[in-house]
């Protein structure tokens, strides 16, 4: 059975005034690096390069660097497994990136992590989740940790927000209901954002989602304001997030936010996409968020000579990261024993950074065990 997913029907933001054209221009490459960086994760995949699962993110780009521009480096963010975009988008290095997707040492994550798990302390991105909806109170108590700093320890006013990712799968999660409610009673700065592409799975939004046409419903039981945003156009994305990230900021208060989208590709690499007709991904590929951006640009004097030249800059990138990571060493079983505990204890050999933060074999000031090698 198909089923097809509607386009917005109430878009916030694309109505704005257009951004500088410079600023622009860095969205449209960070929008092609992630687009390229994800047609060569699905080529290693098929040659069997990377393992595990496999989620890629074309066609869902003006969401994650619209999302990450519109708050500050110090804001928090999190997210569910579909995370390569955001961890781009953020900004990790592409090396690093591509060395987790291979499960090398030289990863994020040591490639202990994957596909899945894309984590950057540096940039205050704190995963990659997944399990669905899992990542949804994590936000939440970011944002409560963030606040109880600003508030409690400092004295001073809460001043960041959290971005807290999720498909329109997790909806049903009895996770983002609790989420959801303690947000709302506990008045924190987080905006919940779900990357609605119309599909769980396979399993179309309105066969498995009350209110699949509203669900900005969902925000209204919990006493929280949302928005439905236009997640293919990321100047309207930018401009829409923009107020709601200052708003939160300012009242310390939470925001919903139906962000609606459209992957061209399937849920995962293994996925042939049997749910719904080429038709209707001839349709919204029409609405490429990286076409959109580029024929905007046109009119502020960016050709297709630029263009090209931009994709010729980033196809390069990525093809140096491919090779950095198939030079990184594959992780090694020693690391199993890693990461543990922070400390040294029994057959556990304490805790180090990735190399992307600087391989630190001093992760901890505390002492966790006695000389006896017992638990303090």
């Amino acid at each position: 059975m198909t089923s097809t997913h509607n386009a917005p029907t109430t878009a916030t933001g694309s109505e704005l005034p257009p951004v500088a054209t410079e600023l622009a221009r860095s969205w449209l490459r960070r929008m092609l690096l992630i687009r390229e960086f994800e047609n060569r994760c699905a080529q290693a995949y098929q040659d069997r390069k990377i393992g595990g699962f496999c989620h890629v993110y074309n066609g869902q780009e003006a969401v994650a660097v619209g999302c990450t521009a519109a708050v500050g480096a110090a804001d928090p963010i999190v997210t569910a497994y579909r995370d390569h975009g955001h961890a781009l988008a953020r900004g990790m290095d592409p090396r690093h990136c591509m060395a987790e997707m291979f499960g090398r040492v030289g990863g994020c994550a040591k490639g202990k992590g994957g596909s899945m798990h894309m984590f950057d302390r540096a940039n205050n991105l704190f995963g990659g989740h997944g399990i669905v909806g899992a990542q949804i109170p994590l936000g939440v108590g970011l944002a409560f940790g963030t606040k109880y700093e600003d508030e409690v320890i400092n004295g001073g006013k809460s001043s960041r927000v959290t971005l807290a990712f999720l498909g329109d799968g997790a909806l049903n999660q009895g996770a983002f209901h609790e989420a959801m409610n303690l947000a709302g009673l506990f008045d924190l700065p987080v905006i919940v954002i779900c990357e609605n592409n119309g599909y769980s799975m396979g399993t179309a939004i309105s066969r498995g989602t009350t209110m699949g046409h509203d669900i900005s419903a969902k925000a209204l039981a919990y006493g929280i304001e949302s928005a439905v945003i236009d997640g293919m156009d990321v100047i309207g994305v930018y401009g829409a997030m923009k107020q709601i990230a200052d708003s939160v900021r300012a009242s310390c208060r939470p925001a919903f936010v139906d962000m609606r989208t459209y992957r061209f590709k399937g849920h995962s690499m293994s996925d042939p996409r049997k749910y719904r007709t080429r038709e209707e991904e001839e349709r919204f590929e029409k609405e490429d968020p990286i076409g959109r951006l580029k024929s905007s640009l046109e009119a502020h004097g960016v050709n297709d000579d630029d263009f090209k030249a931009m994709q010729r800059e980033v196809r390069a990138q990525v093809r140096d990261a491919v090779a950095w990571a198939e030079r990184s060493p594959v992780t090694p079983s020693a690391e199993l024993y890693r990461d543990v505990f922070i400390e040294r204890w029994g057959p556990y050999t304490g805790s180090s950074q990735p190399e992307m933060l600087g391989g630190s074999e001093t992760v901890a000031d505390f002492t966790a065990v006695d000389p006896e090698g017992d638990l303090l």
